[in-house]
């Protein structure tokens, strides 16, 4: 995964989260909110209920007692349609003496028989004034009427599952129902100043409310800010994945400069963006770094230069006067053999010499090429016929196979590398050679291979075998001339036309070089201009 990618990935997961957690916080805050709104509406609603009945009264005298069916329930149930409302009257208990009985210090089998009492006066009293059905009253826990009763305001606040009046079997809806415990006047009171009042009852009362629009609320909401979520996620991602692009464009020019940097184009230096940053500092960094490393190959190429330029005159007065004085002179047999070792060496150095010549050129950049066009087969060929004589002297065979494809090269350097190639094969012992020449990528490129039936290279010395006076000693010897320059000098050639050089190779079953190389700007040719 590129690093676009994780930057965008990582502000897009951290934008979710805190938007996540922006609509948690809201979904949280808003249904508080609500639920504190109806709280505050159940409280007024209980006063209502209080005032009216304290007006109209639940049970009438001219009834004897019986709960009235005339007077509050048919107003209550048209005053406060979305409410259920129900009163339990405690007849002989008051507040203090309920918080005495149930008190914690109180023997357990006294208090529950005080609960049981207060179960049954409620049974017995109950009125379901509206919104509740007769058979599913709302009934409190015992820890529900300790906790009614000990609390400070006489209320707490419950949520209930109720099932409505005439509604289907197995129907709830939730509900949010305030319970209350204190003084109501159930009795009606009468007019005349003279007549004694009857008191205030001890009653439990339930206001509640259906929590169904604020779940509805909450519903909408939650949808809504989902698809907020998503779009803003969305939104974000592609945001993010187009600044994270713009912030690491700079980071790019620099890679892509720097790819760009060879041995040959130390020279150039990778852009640095004004951006004051760190990425900035890094692409001073790395041309300080370049600066060094121009200084150090510079200084190296120099060395091998002149050093070159400067063995060539003694080599060659040493060769020189080996030569006249095997020719000019009658020396005994040991000194002939001496003086053709001094002569064979020197010739031996020369070539390594040129061959150092040649290196520090490709390596500074001034390897000239001499592009032209050349026909692979026809190339392929002139070259086996070359190294004919060489191959049979070594009871070798040299076979040229393939398709004639034009391309651009220099055919010098070209044939250079090829020779160097099979030379190498014939250096190993391969009894048969082929020269093969194949398009390659759509007829792009042309790849020039030499096959050999040698004894092959093992696979840990192939990664290192273009380094330079590196040789396998198995299959490359030093008696025979090589100073293991032959295939770096090949890939620096390779290299100059564009192309691409390596080995195949398997143990006992010889080796395969091959030279790809691109076709280049050539003109198209027709039959009968090919000779």
């Amino acid at each position: 995964m590129t690093l676009r990618w994780r930057l965008t990935l990582l502000y897009t997961a951290l934008l979710a989260f805190l938007l996540g957690l922006v609509a948690v916080a809201a979904l949280v805050l808003m249904n508080r909110n609500l639920l504190g709104t109806l709280d505050a509406t159940l409280g007024d609603d209980y006063r209502a209920i209080s005032k009216l009945i304290s007006q109209l009264a639940v049970i009438s005298s001219e009834t004897d007692g019986e709960r009235d069916a005339e007077g509050v329930i048919p107003r209550a149930r048209y005053l406060f349609p979305n409410n259920a409302i129900q009163i339990e009257n405690l007849l002989v208990y008051d507040r203090q003496t309920l918080i005495d009985g149930l008190a914690p210090d109180q023997p357990s089998q006294s208090r529950a028989a005080l609960i049981q009492s207060v179960r049954n006066l409620q049974k017995y009293s109950r009125t379901i004034v509206t919104g509740i059905s007769e058979q599913h009253p709302f009934e409190l826990t015992d820890q529900e009427l300790i906790d009614l009763v000990q609390s400070p305001a006489g209320r707490i606040m419950l949520n209930r599952q109720v099932k409505p009046p005439y509604s289907p079997e197995g129907t709830r809806v939730a509900y949010r129902v305030l319970v209350t415990i204190g003084e109501m006047q159930l009795e009606p009171v009468s007019a005349s100043p003279f007549a004694v009042d009857p008191p205030p009852s001890y009653v439990i009362s339930y206001v509640g409310r259906s929590l169904q629009p604020i779940q509805q609320t909450m519903n909408s909401l939650q949808r809504v800010f989902l698809l907020l979520f998503l779009t803003g996620l969305l939104l974000s991602g592609v945001g993010a994945y187009f600044l994270a692009g713009q912030a690491l464009r700079p980071l790019q020019q620099v890679r892509e400069a720097a790819e760009g940097i060879s041995g040959q184009t130390l020279g150039e230096r990778v852009p640095e963006p004004q951006t004051g940053d760190e990425v900035q500092a890094l692409a001073a960094s790395l041309n300080a770094m370049l600066d060094r490393l121009e200084a150090s190959f510079e200084a190296q190429r120099r060395f091998t230069s002149d050093a070159s330029h400067e063995l060539r005159t003694p080599v060659t007065a040493i060769q020189g006067h080996a030569s006249y004085l095997l020719r000019r002179t009658n020396p005994t047999g040991q000194q002939a053999e001496s003086l053709k070792i001094i002569q064979s060496e020197s010739e031996r150095l020369t070539n390594l010499i040129a061959s150092l010549l040649q290196l520090a050129r490709s390596d500074s950049g001034a390897l000239q090429m001499t592009l032209q066009p050349i026909f692979s087969l026809m190339f392929l060929t002139d070259v086996a016929r070359e190294l004919e004589p060489l191959a049979t002297a070594q009871d070798s065979t040299l076979k040229v196979t393939g398709q004639d494809i034009p391309f651009e090269g220099d055919p010098d350097r070209l044939r250079q590398v090829i020779i160097n190639l099979v030379g190498n094969a014939l250096k190993a012992g391969a009894r048969t050679i082929t020269l093969e020449s194949t398009p390659q990528e759509n007829g792009r490129e042309v790849r020039l291979s030499i096959h050999d039936d040698g004894p092959g290279i093992p696979p840990e010395h192939l990664e290192r075998l273009f380094d330079r006076f590196y040789r396998v000693e198995d299959s490359r010897s030093r008696d025979q001339g090589g100073a293991g320059l032959g295939l770096s000098i090949a890939k620096g050639i390779v290299d100059a036309h564009h192309g691409r050089i390596w080995l195949e190779s398997e143990v006992g079953h010889g080796t395969t070089v091959h030279v790809q190389l691109p076709v280049g700007d050539i003109p198209e040719f027709d039959d009968e201009d090919v000779p």
